[in-house]
């Protein structure tokens, strides 16, 4: 009887206990701000196609300069400031909204960065390069917030953006 009262308690207190939920299967880590403007960058490199490309407007030249310069030194956001004073000069200039897309993304202001990338895409070539990297960067945002089935509509609009050029016999 004297064991039944020490069992008793312990039992009851063994039902209390809670299971931990059961964790899922740890997936990669969401790639880094970095990585995606790798990722962007390399979406942009030359293809096979003709690439238009406007002339720059000297007034901005010595801004994008600047902007080249500490973007390579890492200042971000003294970049971004170089890149906003050109867009003021040079308003709607895809190029430009589509650099700024991607300073805005290393500052960790993705929804401006999506702004920025989405009105270059408008604003911009349906083909080439910069449509490349348009339609990467917002593929990487949307897939980021969870909007799979927006994240693979970018990546096709990605994708529209190469197209071959002629057989010549």
């Amino acid at each position: 009887m004297s064991v039944l009262r020490f069992l008793a308690p312990a039992l009851l207190l063994a039902g209390c206990a809670t299971v931990p939920a059961p964790v899922p299967p740890a997936g990669p880590p969401p790639p880094s701000a970095a990585e995606i403007l790798a990722a962007v960058r390399e979406a942009g490199r030359d293809g096979v196609e003709l690439v238009v490309a406007p002339l720059v407007d000297p007034q901005v030249a010595d801004l994008r300069e600047r902007a080249a310069r500490a973007e390579a030194g890492g200042r971000f956001a003294e970049a971004e400031a170089d890149i906003a004073h050109a867009l003021a000069l040079s308003p709607g200039d895809p190029d430009l909204l589509q650099w700024r897309a991607e300073l805005l993304l290393m500052l960790g202001r993705r929804e401006e960065a999506a702004a920025s990338a989405q009105e270059s895409a408008q604003r911009g070539p349906r083909s080439g390069p910069l449509c490349r990297r348009n339609w990467t960067l917002l593929a990487y945002l949307r897939e980021g917030w969870g909007e799979a089935e927006n994240a693979a509509s970018a990546r096709a609009m990605g994708e529209a953006c190469t197209i071959a050029p002629p057989v010549r016999m």
